[in-house]
């Protein structure tokens, strides 16, 4: 599927390109082994959209600490997004699991 179609994929950035911090952010750390794969996606020519919601309940604005810190970390991407809604749970029909999702690619990249 990802190979064949030109996707375009929104990724959260704590959690899952770093840790999460809970709202001190600049203490987050990469997390590499993801940041290959999304990395390893846009490569293939898909569409990366970082989608954070960093200061979605406070409104302070963090977007040159995150854009710094995607590019300290290395993080390729097309687009950036601050317009996350804050929320407990996400039910939809496209959500996926980060951790399975991510564990998956590399399985698969290491099979070639």
């Amino acid at each position: 599927m990802l190979k064949d179609s030109k996707l375009k994929i929104y990724v959260d950035m704590d959690g899952v390109i770093c840790t999460n911090t809970w709202g001190e952010y600049e203490k987050a750390i990469p997390i590499y082994d993801n940041i290959i794969e999304i990395n390893r996606l846009y490569d293939e020519g898909h569409t990366i959209v970082i989608w954070t919601a960093r200061g979605g309940t406070t409104n302070i604005d963090w977007s040159e600490l995150n854009k710094r810190q995607l590019k300290e970390w290395g993080v390729k991407y097309h687009y950036f997004d601050l317009h996350k809604p804050t929320y407990d749970i996400l039910i939809d029909d496209k959500a996926i699991n980060s951790v399975k999702m991510l564990k998956s690619l590399r399985n698969r990249f290491k099979q070639r």
